[in-house]
């Protein structure tokens, strides 16, 4: 699907499915912000690295790969400011720019899915859900072993990929890979990639952990007394 879509550049990574909460400061996209809501309320964001001034922020580039963001809540403030909460939709590809009148950029872009090979997206999810729930659990033993944590991950192999990769605290370049990525088996085997070191981190702080709980000498119950 093609469409002009207001494009909103940001140092964020927006997935599909994912949350992303915004303060909308900006005049020109304050602006964004009231045209999208008296249309289908939505816009692109785009990743671009962060600055200091946002006069000299970089703009993407045809051939980027961004995200529409729906806003599903917004808290406008009197000077025109406002809090918003979007949620992830479909991926696009910036194709080109359009002419427009207003201040903030208008890109012609391209939607699109994933390819999907159930099969094999289905045995790699099982994998990714072993991996992410083992990872998950050590985290939470770092702050409170005793604490059993249930885990909600999505059935379908697509969404699921989507919201580890918006879960996991990833550098930017593996997050643009994973947004990047065309097929649900491919982000699901760089995810796999991610989580292998993570869960040896994460298994080495909770093993150092164990060892400061009993002071040096194992585990509690092997302290002398």
């Amino acid at each position: 699907m093609t469409r002009a879509l207001p494009l909103f550049p940001l140092p964020v990574v927006l997935f599909p499915g994912a949350s992303q909460a915004l303060h909308v400061f900006e005049p020109r996209y304050r602006q964004l912000l009231v045209d999208c809501l008296e249309d289908d309320q939505r816009f692109g964001i785009a990743y671009v690295p962060p600055v200091d001034d946002p006069a000299a922020a970089a703009v993407p580039v045809p051939g980027d790969v961004g995200c529409v963001a729906v806003i599903r809540s917004a808290n406008r403030f009197p000077d025109g400011r406002a809090n918003i909460l979007t949620e992830g939709e479909r991926r696009f590809v910036l194709l080109d720019w359009v002419a427009s009148d207003r201040s903030y950029r208008v890109a012609q872009v391209e939607e699109f899915d994933d390819e999907v090979d159930p099969v094999e997206a289905g045995q790699l999810a099982t994998d990714v859900r072993r991996a992410f729930g083992q990872f998950a659990r050590l985290r939470a033993s770092l702050t409170d072993p005793s604490v059993d944590v249930p885990l909600q991950l999505p059935a379908d192999p697509t969404v699921l990929s989507f919201h580890v990769a918006a879960t996991l605290e990833l550098d930017v370049a593996d997050q643009l890979g994973l947004l990047n990525q065309r097929s649900t088996a491919g982000r699901l085997r760089q995810l796999l990639g991610l989580l292998g070191p993570m869960v040896v981190e994460a298994e080495r702080y909770a093993a150092a952990q164990q060892r400061a709980r009993g002071n040096g000498r194992g585990h509690p119950s092997e302290r002398a007394t």
